[in-house]
């Protein structure tokens, strides 16, 4: 038996396609399609089958997915020399994707403390996430931030801390003369955030319960333009206030509590499971974690700031969290 089979098997049933798996293996499509086809002789299964453009998985193929990973990782570990984690002489590019208000946030103290520590890392700062998980998957992208748990099993998850939402406005806004009261806010123009344009976000259906309804005049692509946008206009923003606190600072808004109780917005980093055992991903991810935890201060007297969370919360099946 050929154990490198499984090795191609692996690739194979994580990227679902022979180009894929090729390009992961740095094979031809040629070879990793003579591969499959000695897998399927094998197994004496399709592994893989078309369907339109795209091949899927079969039946027995999703049931020994997690069998064969497991298997390819033993083998590397056991394989490899782990050697101590040396960072001044570290040379590698990390690509690191958050949403535009964290990046805004905490995306210089990330290079400075990288920096400081590892010189010769370099850090590329991409846009803000999109939709799924496909860039974690093919390695494309390092790490990643997000308000929810990843939908696939072999992406991990850490709670870097709870946010809450804030609304900011302009100086001398007319909600800013007594107090917010939830039909005043309601009553307001607002501006939601929303790279996709939308006009609409989970407060409208909280409002939607309590019978009131907002009108939202503009969606902004980003935090900083619904902050700026803010501040030029009569539009109001509500936004995570750990996030965007520097940002609302700078430009002189006027932040003010949100009259509606709605659950605390997480923040989560991402990351591919295949770096589990990366020390140097893992230096990555606490040094992350560490600056974005500075943004969730424990309060200061006379300050009602949110609390950072008490200790990091890994998506790995020891704590039973996975993505």
């Amino acid at each position: 038996m050929d154990l490198n089979l499984l090795t191609a098997l692996d690739a194979l049933l994580e990227e679902g396609s022979v180009t894929g798996a090729a390009a992961r293996l740095h094979v031809t499509a040629p070879a990793m399609s003579r591969s499959l086809g000695r897998i399927r002789r094998a197994t004496g299964d399709q592994i893989l089958v078309r369907t339109g453009r795209s091949m899927v998985p079969t039946t027995r193929a999703l049931a020994m997915r997690a069998q064969v990973h497991t298997l390819v990782q033993q083998a590397h570990r056991l394989l490899s020399t782990q050697q101590e984690l040396d960072l001044a002489a570290l040379d590698r590019v990390f690509t690191v994707r958050w949403h535009d208000a964290l990046t805004a946030a905490s995306g210089t103290a990330l290079i400075t403390a990288v920096h400081r520590q590892a010189p010769g890392v370099r850090l590329r700062l991409s846009a803000e996430p999109g939709t799924d998980d496909a860039e974690l998957r093919r390695g494309e992208v390092d790490l990643e931030s997000s308000s929810a748990t990843p939908t696939l099993p072999d992406v991990r998850h850490r709670l870097v801390g709870t946010d809450r939402l804030v609304v900011a406005v302009r100086p001398g806004h007319p909600l800013t003369e007594g107090p917010l009261s939830l039909e005043r806010y309601a009553a307001a123009e607002h501006l939601t955030v929303s790279r996709r344009g939308s006009l609409r976000d989970p407060i409208d259906d909280a409002l939607t319960t309590r019978g009131l309804e907002r009108r939202v005049a503009a969606a902004g692509p980003t935090a900083a333009f619904a902050l700026q946008l803010a501040l030029d206009t009569d539009l109001v923003v509500t936004l995570p206030d750990a996030v965007t606190r520097t940002a609302r600072e700078q430009l002189g808004l006027v932040t003010l509590p949100l009259p509606l109780p709605l659950p605390g917005v997480p923040l989560y980093l991402l990351w591919h499971q295949r770096y589990d055992d990366d020390r140097a991903h893992g230096w990555l991810r606490d040094v992350a974690t560490e600056t974005i935890r500075t943004l969730f201060t424990p309060p200061t007297a006379g300050s009602d700031r949110p609390v950072r969370p008490s200790g990091p919360a890994d998506g790995s099946p020891a704590s039973g969290c996975s993505r």
